[in-house]
């Protein structure tokens, strides 16, 4: 199975930046589609980024212009950055392969002065 590791989390300042990596275990990272969710306390999980295998990318509404998803094959690894961070980005998030098939332990991010 494709285990995935999240590292990057933190605290940082409203308006700050971050960037999350995911790496992936396994020579068939290229052929993943990867993604990023979030899970807000009180709330389910939710979509924030994605990537295919065509480097094709997709963002909710409300991250769009501030984050940006990324992948780097040679390494494994996908990224997140994240610009102009908010409170309400506070969120576990998680690294999730192939269509959610595989997830990764969460990382927490905390925006907060």
């Amino acid at each position: 199975q494709v285990q995935l590791v999240e590292s990057g989390g933190g605290l940082v300042q409203p308006g700050g930046s971050l960037r999350l990596s995911c790496a992936a275990s396994g020579s068939i990272f290229r052929f993943l589609a990867m993604a990023w969710y979030r899970q807000a306390p009180g709330k389910q999980r939710e979509l924030v980024a994605s990537i295919d295998y065509g480097s094709n990318t997709n963002y909710a509404d409300s991250v769009k212009g501030r984050f940006t998803i990324s992948r780097d094959n040679a390494k494994n690894t996908v990224y997140l950055e994240m610009n102009n961070l908010k409170p309400e980005d506070t969120a576990v998030y998680y690294c999730s392969a192939n269509s959610r098939t595989f997830w990764g332990q969460g990382t927490q991010v905390t925006v907060s002065s």
